[in-house]
């Protein structure tokens, strides 16, 4: 297993996961600009057996973070993966002087909520009709000092 910085020659592996994760999934164009443009953006890809199984891609603005997404492809799922880029996320902020770490989960979301909660993230808050399909989200807030 190796963690590393995103390319654009991982964007096809990258949008396989992103579609096969979320409702209303970023488009390529999207992708690209979170990985090469975004000042703020921190992308990185998991890879298992030399292949993409996995992203995280935060944002640092000042002494705060926000997860931006987090996904493993579906076949991957449940063998700590999401786990081991949370850990490392969490040691980039780390050297970055991060003071808060935040999120936005769907309440629908149970296993994503039970790995957050296992990560020492508190939920503060409910933000309603989150998602473009209405969806609440939960807002989760870890302290890093």
């Amino acid at each position: 297993m190796t963690i590393r910085l995103a390319s654009s020659n991982d964007i096809d592996s990258i949008e396989r996961i992103e579609n096969e994760s979320f409702s209303n999934p970023f488009k390529k164009a999207d992708l690209l600009y979170e990985i090469s443009e975004n000042p703020v953006s921190k992308f990185y890809v998991l890879e298992s057996e030399g292949r993409v199984v996995g992203y995280i891609d935060f944002w640092i603005t000042f002494t705060s973070a926000t997860i931006d997404k987090i996904a493993i492809e579906k076949k991957s799922r449940n063998k700590g993966f999401a786990g081991k880029l949370l850990e490392f996320s969490l040691s980039i902020l780390k050297e970055n002087d991060v003071e808060f770490y935040t999120l936005e989960v769907r309440k629908s979301n149970v296993a994503a909520i039970k790995l957050y909660k296992k990560f020492g993230f508190n939920e503060v808050t409910i933000k309603k009709n989150y998602y473009d399909d209405g969806e609440d989200a939960i807002y989760m807030v870890k302290g890093l000092i």
